[in-house]
This record gives structure tokens, C-alpha cells and sequence, in this order.
């Protein structure tokens, strides 16, 4: 079973000399807009083994120099593959740990007994691995009150200043661009100190520590003190990554950006794969710091972004455009801006398509899905009860429209997301129909007493009874009933396959399995689908997402050579976060002022996730209000791009399997 294949997906072909190029004088072009060392690896595995190098270096020429090496690590997810790499190296004979000091970078505030440590994970994925002395392990004591906190801090600096300051410090770039626990707002002048750590911070610790309950504060060595160190290491994995890093390498250093107070540093490097550094400009605009290998992607990107910088469409941009920009390499490869513009015209055009299933009797030459078999069998996999509707309910009202035999399939139950009073609203409405029509007695007035006592002692953190998990599952599943009633979606063809990775009444949730790949691979040998639209959020913030499309790839990996496979094409589609590059697209689908009403009237029957759905996380835009703004984001950039002008458009990257 391939249960990581999301991760392998790559919309991009990225040549290697953009980003391992065969000598200096060309990485120094390419990196003209970096402002750190940033090194660029083809896989996050290929970047640990770099900086686990790295690490052996620079603690041999420590050790030769001083007779030790001073380290302060970090424990975030991102520095484990670094861990693994250097006890592979321990265990090869070709470092060793005696002579090596280790500062902890940050420990939660207060240390409560079963919860989260920085140090036990520490301990965990690296010091209990190699020989390091017990006595060389440093950390923050738990003991401490916020009373004495502020001379502790002190006598923790000191005790590093006292072993000759650090030598190299190792930490992650958080998706905040926090650096430790310097959240954003940090000061470059900041030192060991007490922090608040925000929302999303806490969910993310919630997420990697496997735990509900989360410290609000921790102590965390400042800005000052890392930038104190001879030599800073540091990293961050995966699309979800991208951003982030281009705000440390490439834009101005600000305090919202901690990482980003690195650039001053004269001895840091950034390390990354291709997919966090899929924003820098040698990845994203290669054509800005050196001459290009062209290729259909590549060039639609290069004149959306021309388009951009002009303020004209496609089919006004001239030979001087070209030129004055930079792109005049296309003019050399095609002869003039009107061949170019009119191919990528022409490209663009052929994604769009108001038959997402395919047009029957049709020419499909050009359009995004071919005309036969129709009608066709549909099975859109949804990770949570109102994903299909939020990202491509348009589309899914369309495909029931033009009388394909459509599924939908609910991944999860959701029921964590359903709030304790968008559940008491049915019981207080039960308890008053219950009298009026003789059910009160019995088993009902157990189970609301019940309910309403857990409630009321319910503490944060708590998790639901079996009872109350399956009252809230219920309550998601009619809701999409509902909505799936009101697009036409057959009630047989309504499937809640619950797998069981998320069954377990926490935020914390369990592995893929087999289990979960079976429920799939069984509802896709039941239809023998035409068309799949499944999840492609491969930035997903909450994680279900991926792990719902990573059960979808792998029974589709392990059906592909089934007959009824060669006809069937994989559909990806984005929530309410973000959506598809247009290099990227490959399917638009337009949506009228009409269809968008009713996309948005789809999304209101889930009314549990309306107002208090607890993971909108920074964005207070609820989830039709996303949608919308997405969609109606897409279709404004055809419209400047010289295209019809539509309300809205859903867009879709299709999936070929590995």
C-alpha cells in the first residue's frame, strides 16, 4: 500500500540547473533575489542529509578548535529528518557526540505531567539515539514560576555564555515564519523569555505533539540569542512551506516575519525542496534571473505574469512588452508576440468547458473531458460532509444536470467540527416534541439527560462520549443528505464511508491503514467510475484533506490495472483556501450569478459549520463567503487575461496515476 502519494504529485518540471546549477557564477544569478543562503533540494530527505552534514562539520572544526561544540536545537517536525540522517551517521562511525553541549530552544510553559515537551521529543527522535552525556543536556527547568522566570531566563543565557556561546543553532521556519517560539511581532532584540503562543501555533503543537491539550505560553530563546550563534541553520518542508520561505529569502526583513531578522546574519542558511521553494523567483519566474527551458507551463505562466505587469490582456501584449520585460528568449522561439499570445490564448480557452462531465455528440479535440461514454458514472470523494459543495459545488450541481449518474462520498463524519450547542439546538427541540407525542419515556430521556450532564461538566480538552460522536456524526450526515437533496445527487448514490483513521473522537488522529483503503477500493469496484473529483488541497492546514487523498490515490494505485481504470480520469480539485495556479489548470468549469446562489445555498444546509465552525483558524470569512471570493477570484484573472468574462469559475488539475 502507497499511502504518501500526494506528496509525490508534481504539477511542475523543474529543470536542475535552477536549482543545483554546475557552477558558482550561475548560482549567484539565479539567487539575485535571495538575501540568504537558501539551498534548494529536490526532496526534503536530499535536504536533511545536507544539513545533518552540515551539523558533522561544523562539530568536528568546533571540537578541533575549541574541544567541544555548542548546539541549541529545536524539536519541530522539520528537523526529525535531519535527526534520522545524523543517527545514521552515528551509527556509521562518522560523528560522534561526546564532546557535544545541547541547548534546548524552547520548552513549554508550565510542564504539565503526560503533556507536551520539547526536550521528551527531543529525547525521543535524537539524544537517546547517540552518545551524548545525560549531564550535556541543558534545558529549561521545570520548576520554575513565573515569579523567578525573568532572572531563570537570565542564568540560562549565562550558562550558554559560559560554555563560549552557541555554536550552531538548528531550528525550523514555522508556517507563521516563527523561528523557537518567536511568534510574529518578535523584535530582532528579543531574548530568552516567556511567549504567548497563538491559535494556530497551538493547533499545529495540538496536531504534532498528538495531544488536546496545548500550553498557552513557553519559553523560547529570542531572535538575539540565535542570531547570537556562529552558525544558523534552518529549514521548512512541502508546499504548505512556499510562502513562508519566499518571505525569509526574498522580501524585506519585518518583525511579522521572525525568519525573515536572519538575513543580517552573515553565517545562516535556509534549506528547502522543490515544493517549499516553489515561490522563490529561480523556481516560480526563472525568466527574470536566467534564460529558460520553455515549456507549455512554463510559457502560460511567464505571459500571466507579463499580463500582470503590463495591465493588458493576452492579445494586446506587443514585441516591446516582450522585451521590456524580459521574455524577449519567446519571441526568438515563436517570431513575434502575436504567435505566443495567440497559442496561449488559444490554451487557455480550451480549459474552459460548461460540460465538466464532457458534451455529448461533441468535437472533444479541445475541450478538457472527451464526449464518450455518456452519461457517465461520477464518484466526487468529499474528506469532510461539506467539501464537495465548498469547492466544487457548481460543478457537482452541473454533472447531475446533464444526467450523469453522480456519487458523492463523505470521507470522515466530521463530527468533531460540530459544536456542543449546534447539538443541544436538536435536544431542546426534542425534549419538547418528545411529550407531545409519546416517545418522552425510556431510552430518549436517558440519553438527553445524559448529554446534557456531560455538557455541562464537559472541560476543554474533554473528549466526546461514543453517545455524542454518534449524535454529531448524525447531524453532519443529514446535513448532507440535505444539500445533496437539494442538487439532485440520488439518495442511494449518498455514501458515508467514515474511515476509520479519523474515528477517534479527538483532534488527534490515527494513521492511514489498509482499512481505510479497502472502503474505497470497494465503493470504486462497486460504480467502475468514469470520472473521480477528489480533494487536491496537497497544502492541506488541517491535515484530513491529505489523508482523505492519499486513501483515494492508494486504492486507486492498487486498481489501476483493472479494465474499467483506462477509462477513468482523476479530477482534482482545491477547498476554500486557495485554488489552482492557472499554469496549472486544466479544467475551468463557469459559473453563472444564478449557479452561484445555489452554490451558496448548497454550503448553508451544513448550518452546523455556519457560524461556529472551530477550525476556521486566522480567517474570519465563513465558508461560502471563501468559496465565492475564490471563485469569482478565478474567473476575474481570465477576464483580464482578454476571456469571457463569467461570475465565477471552479477550477480542476487532473491526476495521472504514478
Amino acid at each position: 500500500m502507497r499511502t504518501d502519494l500526494s506528496s509525490q504529485i508534481k504539477l511542475d518540471r523543474i529543470p536542475r540547473r535552477y536549482y543545483n546549477p554546475d557552477s558558482e557564477i550561475e548560482l549567484a544569478a539565479l539567487r539575485r533575489e535571495e538575501k540568504i543562503d537558501t539551498r534548494i533540494f529536490e526532496t526534503a530527505t536530499d535536504g536533511a542529509d545536507f544539513l545533518a552534514s552540515e551539523i558533522v562539520r561544523y562539530i568536528k572544526r568546533y571540537i578541533d578548535k575549541n574541544g567541544k561544540c555548542v548546539l541549541a536545537l529545536g524539536a519541530g517536525t522539520s528537523t526529525h529528518r535531519v535527526y534520522a540522517s545524523l543517527i545514521n551517521l552515528y551509527k556509521e562511525g562518522k560523528v560522534d557526540f561526546q564532546n557535544v553541549i545541547v541547548f534546548n530552544i524552547s520548552e513549554f510553559f508550565p510542564l504539565n505531567p503526560g503533556g507536551p515537551s520539547t526536550l521528551a521529543r527531543l529525547n525521543d527522535v535524537f539524544l537517546s539515539h547517540v552518545d551524548i552525556k545525560p549531564e550535556n543536556i541543558r534545558t529549561i527547568n521545570p520548576a520554575i514560576t513565573k515569579e523567578t522566570m525573568y532572572e531563570y531566563c537570565q542564568a540560562y543565557e549565562e550558562a550558554m555564555a559560559a560554555e563560549g556561546g552557541i555554536d550552531v543553532a538548528l531550528c525550523e521556519i514555522a508556517p507563521s515564519g516563527a523561528i523557537a517560539f518567536n511568534e510574529p511581532g518578535s523584535q530582532a532584540s528579543s531574548y530568552c523569555r516567556l511567549v504567548l503562543l497563538g491559535n494556530e501555533t497551538r493547533h499545529r503543537i495540538g496536531k504534532e505533539y498528538k495531544c488536546d491539550e496545548v500550553p498557552s505560553t513557553a519559553i523560547t530563546l529570542g531572535l538575539a540569542n540565535i542570531i547570537s550563534a556562529r552558525r544558523v541553520l534552518t529549514m521548512a518542508w512541502g508546499e504548505n512551506s512556499a510562502g513562508i520561505i519566499r518571505r525569509t529569502v526574498e522580501e524585506a526583513p519585518t518583525t511579522s516575519v521572525p525568519a525573515s531578522l536572519l538575513q543580517g546574519h552573515p553565517h545562516v542558511k535556509v534549506v528547502t525542496d522543490l515544493a517549499g521553494a516553489e515561490d522563490l523567483t529561480r523556481i516560480s519566474h526563472p525568466w527574470k534571473v536566467t534564460s529558460c527551458e520553455w515549456n507549455d507551463k512554463l510559457i502560460r505562466r511567464a505571459i500571466v505574469w507579463l499580463c500582470n505587469m503590463t495591465g493588458k490582456p493576452i492579445l494586446k501584449l506587443t514585441d516591446k512588452d516582450y522585451n521590456d520585460w524580459g521574455l524577449g528568449e519567446l519571441l526568438a522561439l515563436y517570431g513575434s508576440a502575436y504567435n505566443v499570445n495567440i497559442k496561449i490564448f488559444n490554451d487557455l480557452q480550451h480549459t474552459i468547458t460548461g460540460w465538466p462531465g464532457g458534451k455529448p455528440n461533441a468535437d472533444d479535440t479541445y475541450r478538457p473531458e472527451r464526449a464518450t461514454p455518456y452519461p457517465k458514472r461520477v464518484i466526487v470523494f468529499s474528506p469532510h460532509p461539506d467539501d464537495d459543495v465548498i469547492s466544487m459545488g457548481g460543478t457537482l450541481k452541473r454533472l447531475v444536470d446533464q444526467h450523469h449518474d453522480v456519487h458523492v462520498a463523505y470521507e470522515t463524519s466530521g463530527n468533531i467540527a460540530v459544536g456542543d450547542e449546534d447539538m443541544m439546538r436538536y435536544f431542546l427541540m426534542m425534549d419538547k416534541i418528545a411529550p407531545l407525542f409519546g416517545f418522552k419515556e425510556g431510552g430518549y430521556e436517558k440519553l438527553s439527560k445524559e448529554v446534557q450532564e456531560f455538557v455541562a461538566d464537559k472541560k476543554a480538552g474533554d473528549m466526546d462520549s461514543a453517545d455524542i460522536r454518534e449524535i454529531k456524526t448524525m447531524i453532519r450526515q443529514a446535513e448532507a443528505t440535505i444539500a445533496c437533496n437539494y442538487i439532485g445527487v440520488k439518495p442511494q448514490n449518498i455514501h458515508f464511508l467514515r474511515l476509520p483513521f479519523y474515528e477517534t473522537g479527538t483532534i488527534k488522529k490515527g494513521d492511514l491503514s489498509q482499512r481505510d483503503v479497502d472502503i474505497v477500493k470497494k465503493l470504486l469496484e462497486d460504480v467502475k467510475p468514469h470520472q473521480i473529483f477528489v480533494a487536491g488541497d496537497l497544502a492541506d492546514p488541517h491535515g484530513t484533506h491529505k489523508v482523505c487523498t492519499d486513501a483515494v490515490l492508494a486504492a486507486i494505485d492498487e486498481l489501476k490495472g483493472e479494465p474499467w481504470m483506462a477509462d477513468c480520469r482523476i479530477w482534482m480539485y482545491r477547498g476554500a483556501w486557495a485554488e489552482w495556479e492557472i499554469d496549472h489548470i486544466e479544467m475551468a468549469v463557469p459559473i453563472s450569478p444564478e449557479e452561484l446562489r445555489f452554490k451558496r445555498n448548497s454550503i448553508l444546509k451544513h448550518q452546523s459549520q455556519m457560524e461556529n465552525a472551530p477550525f476556521l483558524g486566522d480567517d474570519d470569512r465563513l465558508f461560502w463567503q471563501r468559496a465565492e471570493e475564490r471563485n469569482r477570484g478565478t474567473a476575474r484573472l481570465y477576464e483580464d487575461l482578454g476571456l469571457a468574462s463569467y461570475e465565477a469559475i471552479e477550477a480542476f488539475v487532473e491526476y495521472k496515476p504514478l
